[in-house]
């Protein structure tokens, strides 16, 4: 596989020349050689190869290679990247307005511009119509070579070196290919792709515009292979429409996991079979006395389905032992008085917990676990196991080692909260860490003992946190978080004593104790979210705030384009200026969970 696009004489005759069975008429000649003069005469394309955020791994410009999309394209995909082309169709019609068929079969004699998507080696010069978009074998010694020249990407295949999640993005006059060993990776390069159109693109209705993406070839692939992001649905409860834009926004930047802190003292918002009024009575509060709510396990499917075709992982957690008042709501034999305590609607943490010392508690924890566990393909199911500071340490203890088999057992991996860390070890064990302080000796020790971490650090990517003092929203407990203290952190060093072999990746969440509709979660999110998203999935040799920031610029324009509210943050020279949401009255009390 060559690290530079063929060269413009090979996007034209040539190439139609190679088309099994196909000789170029008159017309096509006519038509290429049209095409080549306009490209020839247009100004350079708006976005620059290297603008994409997160960075990619490997950036091979060249300026004579523009690819201008026009009303005859068409996707040409291979069998497996069928719903991705779909998906990325989906994206370009609207601004466009062109047709954009999809296609795995011949093409038509008057489309020659074609995007390809294919989850094949690359086996012949790139170019926008020729045979290679189909599934085909190469060689070994010709993917060997390909990977050598493609530098980084240096095992056996030159797709298979990039991974579950790698692709390879080429772009020439003629066309565009993007080529992975996956669906996943086939999805994130057509992400890229997005961004390398004009910001226009995100619009929802067509707009006059040249569509042109930049010449050259990117080879890409993430760093950790867990980049996500938290939605506390539980202290204000959010429709399902609104999670669904959120996993769009995850996606936009390459994250593919969503965690959905579904229970707390405020809301229990999964309904449980068994434990029908978990839902029925825990789910009808929320901070601040609204109406709360709950998601049907019919709702919940439909979240995990759409997660999913983004390549998007939905992480469920339900919090034990504490942060439990509204099960002890609905379930007052669960709590260790078994008397019922009141509904809980303000924002304190660390004063409910289920009774350790009952069995029947731990009938309740196998119901539930066990029931979201088998709506959840995913392979993770979140405990919790914070702040339950009425428990003592040794009956905290106990409890979590029982929980953490209890979910074992239903096949799902033990995730939680780094204060699970003195708890005895079950295989694949990951804690999320979300201190403020680097030096954590109890979460080392459980690395040691094979532990892996996901890095949330409070002072660092929690999204409640304020941008700065007069931000409407938002806490500071933890500080003010501004884009560039988000982004100006390394998850491979930042604990003492934990080798980057076992962070896992970066997780950003957000709390919502003062976050209420869904333009106040943009809001929090944008524009920090993609600085998370580059260090999970960015080589930290392309870390580099002042080019972050310059690529950072241009999604501003993107955003509007899009209808996404976000923070127009000082520390970013945006080309325009977003609204900001007005300040609300209520409860903003700052609180750690």
């Amino acid at each position: 596989m060559p690290t530079t696009p063929a060269a413009p004489t090979e996007s034209g005759p040539e190439l139609l020349d190679r088309l099994p069975g196909r000789q170029p008429a008159a017309a096509d000649l006519a038509r290429t050689a049209e095409r080549r003069a306009g490209d020839l005469l247009a100004p350079p394309a708006p976005v620059r190869l290297g603008d994409v955020v997160p960075a990619p791994e490997r950036v091979l410009p060249d300026p004579a290679a523009d690819f201008t999309l026009t009303a005859d394209a068409a996707i040409r995909v291979s069998a497996a990247g069928r719903d991705v082309a779909e998906q990325l169709a989906d994206w370009l019609r609207p601004a466009t307005g062109f047709p954009l068929p999809v296609t795995d079969g011949p093409l038509p004699a008057d489309g020659p511009l074609v995007l390809t998507l294919s989850e094949a080696p690359l086996t012949e010069p790139l170019g926008g119509v020729d045979a290679a978009g189909a599934a085909g074998a190469a060689s070994a010694a010709s993917a060997a070579s390909a990977a050598d020249e493609a530098g980084p990407v240096d095992v056996a295949g030159a797709v298979d070196g990039l991974g579950d999640e790698g692709y390879r993005l080429d772009v020439t006059s003629a066309g565009v290919r993007i080529t992975a060993a996956t669906a996943a990776g086939l999805f994130h390069g057509a992400q890229t792709l997005r961004q390398l159109l004009p910001a226009a693109i995100d619009g929802a209705a067509p707009v006059a515009e040249r569509w042109a993406v930049p010449g050259g070839s990117i080879i890409d692939r993430p760093r950790f292979p867990y980049r996500g992001a938290m939605l506390d649905v539980a202290r204000h409860f959010f429709p399902v429409e609104d999670v669904l834009r959120v996993v769009d926004h995850l996606a936009r930047y390459k994250l593919n996991h969503l965690h959905l802190h579904l229970t707390d003292d405020q809301g229990w918002r999964i309904a449980v079979d068994s434990w029908p009024r978990l839902a029925e009575v825990g789910g009808v509060t929320e901070v601040g006395g609204g109406t709360g709510g709950f998601y049907t396990q019919a709702d919940y499917r439909r979240i995990v389905a759409y997660a999913a075709r983004r390549h998007v992982t939905v992480v469920p957690e339900i919090d034990l032992p504490g942060h439990t008042n509204a099960a002890l709501v609905a379930y007052p034999e669960l709590a260790p008085g078994k008397v019922p305590p009141p509904p809980y609607t303000g924002t304190e943490v660390g004063f409910s917990y289920v009774d350790p010392a009952d069995e029947r508690t731990y009938a309740f924890v196998a119901d539930v676990v066990g029931e979201v566990a088998a709506l959840t393909p995913g392979p993770w199911l979140h405990l919790g196991g914070d702040e339950a500071f009425k428990v003592p340490a040794d009956t905290y203890r106990a409890f979590v080692e029982r929980a953490q088999t209890i979910v074992a057992a239903t096949g799902k991996t033990v995730v939680g909260w780094h204060q699970l860390a003195p708890a005895g070890h079950v295989d694949g064990r990951v804690l999320q860490w979300w201190g403020t302080n680097g030096d954590d000796p109890e979460t080392a020790e459980a690395v040691r003992r094979g532990a892996r971490l996901i890095l949330s650090p409070g002072n660092r990517v929690y999204l409640d946190m304020k941008y700065a003092a007069d931000t409407p929203i938002g806490h500071d407990w933890a500080g003010l978080i501004d884009v560039h203290r988000a982004y100006d952190w390394d998850p491979g060093t930042h604990l003492t004593g934990v080798p980057a072999e076992a962070v896992l990746g970066v997780e950003a969440p957000l709390w919502t104790e003062s976050v209420t509709t869904l333009a106040e979660v943009e809001f929090m999110l944008f524009p920090r979210l993609p600085a998370v998203a580059e260090l999970g999935w960015s080589p930290r040799s392309t870390h580099d705030w002042a080019g972050f920031r310059e690529r950072l610029a241009g999604h501003g324009p993107r955003w509007t384009a899009a209808g996404i509210t976000f923070h127009p943050s000082p520390d970013v020279p945006w080309p325009g200026a977003p609204t900001v949401p007005t300040q609300r009255t209520g409860d903003t009390t700052a609180n750690t969970h």
